[in-house]
């Protein structure tokens, strides 16, 4: 079977060199953003990758600097969002035009050269040849497993500008021999559902809980402290507004993730191939007391898990989250009073249980339903929880040895048990 791995890899960057970058960036982007304007008009919207290369291709190669290869990545990075908008809307979901302004560019084999200890990258001024940050290759690190290992070929790679830092997420793969028949086998998934959240940050539907005491702590800190040196009305103390949202910026990254990593051992604990998360579109008006810091946080940690994740051959999507803070994830009776504060409660069934954590099963079961194909062997098995898995009926199977009806307080930590396990790593 083909496994594929994802390697972030620092780069060396001169100023110059990042100055050719950024160019590069802001046109890649323009242009992606340029074909899904023109694939967005009318009624009807435009997915053909062939007829958006003929519609698009002469203008924004006249408008743009960038090699030619690079406007059809920017193409096709522009048509998979739109065929996903598509096929969102064909599930019932909602999905608003996509944009993009994360800065990335998307590099295969005809615009990058991939070397052992450097790469080649084409930009809008030209080739530009730029040095790895490589680690100590004595490590166990995904470098030393995927790049220095023969039976890994590196396909293609992302430029990603973060923090003032350059990296390339470097895809690739190897063909190997499955050690099992299920091995073998990608139409069979495991779900790990994740609700976000302003007092608990991110709940699994293993039970796993992260709370938001600590990212609220410091985000009033910072607050106060802009606040006071704002009262200056100084030069000095502008520079020291600057360095105070640097440090914050630093230490949010920094919880996010730790958080993320937990969320990516968590799943491969859990034998969970899939990860899933809330829309994050919107997020903001969805939670009572969330900031503009809280959709910054969700939107940093999904991107951390995301790249994180693809490094352990993990998926990561994202669901409606039209009530899954309503509906009981034992009978599936959905009313605006299941839910009271952190508490739910089905006044249905009586379930009873933390009202994240609940979230979470929903968010895993919509998933899982979203998905489902039948009984072809293309069927997702289950939402992990922190005992058993729920399945597409959303029925509790207990583990192997243990025996218990769907519903059961087996297999969920209750509300009190929640909140005493509540913890900010």
């Amino acid at each position: 079977m083909t496994v594929r791995r994802t390697v972030p890899v620092k780069l060396d960057v001169d100023s110059d060199d990042a100055a050719r970058l950024h160019d590069t960036v802001d046109e890649f982007l323009w242009a992606a953003n340029y074909v899904v304007d023109h694939a967005w008009q009318g009624d009807y919207k435009t997915t053909s990758k062939a007829q958006l290369q003929e519609e698009t291709y002469d203008e924004v190669r006249d408008r743009t600097r960038l090699h030619a290869n690079l406007v059809q990545n920017a193409r096709n990075k522009a048509a998979d969002a739109v065929q996903s908008a598509v096929a969102r809307w064909k599930q019932g979901e909602y999905a608003g035009k996509p944009h993009f302004w994360q800065p990335t560019v998307v590099y295969d084999k005809r615009c990058a050269t991939f070397h052992d200890e450097y790469v080649s990258l084409a930009t809008v001024d030209g080739r530009i040849e730029v040095e790895y940050v490589l680690p100590d290759a004595d490590r166990d690190t995904p470098h030393s497993r995927y790049l220095d290992n023969d039976d890994y070929e590196v396909t293609g790679a992302e430029l990603h500008h973060t923090d003032g830092e350059w990296f390339l997420h470097l895809r690739t793969k190897a063909e190997v021999e499955s050690d099992t028949p299920e091995q073998g086998t990608t139409g069979h998934s495991t779900v790990l559902g994740v609700d976000l959240g302003v007092n608990q940050l991110a709940v699994t539907s293993t039970g796993t809980f992260w709370s938001g005491h600590e990212f609220d702590h410091w985000r009033r800190e910072y607050e106060k402290r802009r606040a006071s040196l704002q009262q200056c009305r100084t030069r000095h103390a502008h520079e020291n507004i600057q360095a105070v949202g640097r440090k914050e910026a630093g230490r949010f990254k920094m919880m996010l993730h730790r958080i993320a990593n937990d969320i990516i051992k968590e799943a491969t604990e859990n034998g969970c191939t899939v990860i899933a998360f809330e829309e994050l579109t919107g997020i903001r008006d969805r939670l009572p007391g969330a900031s503009w810091s809280h959709e910054w946080a969700f939107e940093r940690l999904y991107e951390y898990v995301e790249y994180k994740a693809e490094m352990h051959g993990i998926t990561v999507g994202q669901v409606d989250p039209e009530n899954t803070s309503r509906r009981c994830s034992t009978c599936g009776f959905t009313h605006p009073d299941n839910r009271e504060s952190e508490s739910f409660e089905c006044l249905k069934c009586g379930y009873e249980n933390h009202a994240d954590y609940n979230a979470a099963k929903n968010i895993g079961l919509r998933y899982l339903r979203r998905n489902q194909t039948g009984d072809d062997g293309g069927a997702p098995v289950g939402v992990r929880l922190n005992r058993g898995t729920l399945n597409a009926n959303g029925e509790y199977d207990p583990p192997a040895g243990e025996s218990g009806q769907s519903g059961s307080p087996r297999e969920s930590p209750t509300l009190n048990e929640a909140r005493s396990s509540d913890r900010a790593k």
